[in-house]
């Protein structure tokens, strides 16, 4: 059994406090989790029963930063983790805070996939997918979205339109625009189709 000895205001953070126990700096812990539990100078406590307080708070810490994080723009699980995880949370606390998030709908792959593909323009099912991966997406989420992709070849045509617009129409510029509608992730027949119809780039 140890004793708090003493509680002092952290000089950086107001809300957060120095747990002392037996005269050696032990661990912070916010000010709300500090008065939950009723810890004050002269208290006796095990190391069990302050470790288990501190992942309770660090834990509602990790979830109130993440609703905040979620509420400001949809997020996939990924990026929420890896927010998390740079704010300095163990991972055992930000799986179980996702799961959490999870549960409320707060996070959903497969319908951030879906907003994704519907809100994105000018762009190729291959560049899409490769975004929508980074993102952290994948498996059937991904599959389902990429798959329902459609009017890849007007919007391709939108996007070379654009290009060479106020650009001479010849065989070097209509290269660059079919190069340009690769890099936009559109496919070779879809950029081939778009580009010949311009003028014929084999010749």
């Amino acid at each position: 059994m140890k004793i708090i000895t003493d509680i002092i205001q952290q000089k950086n953070n107001a809300k957060r406090v120095s747990i002392y126990l037996n005269g050696a700096y032990y661990c912070g812990l916010d000010l709300l989790t500090t008065v939950k539990y009723r810890l004050k100078v002269g208290s006796q406590i095990t190391e069990e029963e302050l470790i288990n307080i501190q992942y309770e708070a660090e834990y509602r810490s990790a979830l109130d930063s993440a609703l905040t994080l979620v509420s400001k723009a949809y997020k996939t699980e990924k990026q929420v983790k890896d927010k998390l995880l740079k704010k300095g949370y163990l991972e055992e606390i930000v799986l179980k805070v996702i799961q959490k998030l999870k549960e409320y709908g707060y996070v959903n792959d497969e319908d951030y996939a879906k907003r994704y593909v519907n809100s994105v323009s000018g762009k190729g099912k291959k560049l899409i997918k490769l975004e929508l991966i980074k993102k952290g997406v994948t498996g059937d989420a991904l599959e389902s979205a990429v798959s329902s992709i459609e009017g890849q070849l007007e919007s391709a045509k939108q996007v070379a339109e654009k290009y060479l617009k106020n650009k001479e129409i010849n065989r070097q510029n209509l290269l660059k625009c079919y190069k340009y509608l690769l890099s936009k992730g559109f496919s070779y027949d879809d950029a081939k189709s778009v580009v010949n119809a311009f003028g014929d780039i084999e010749n």
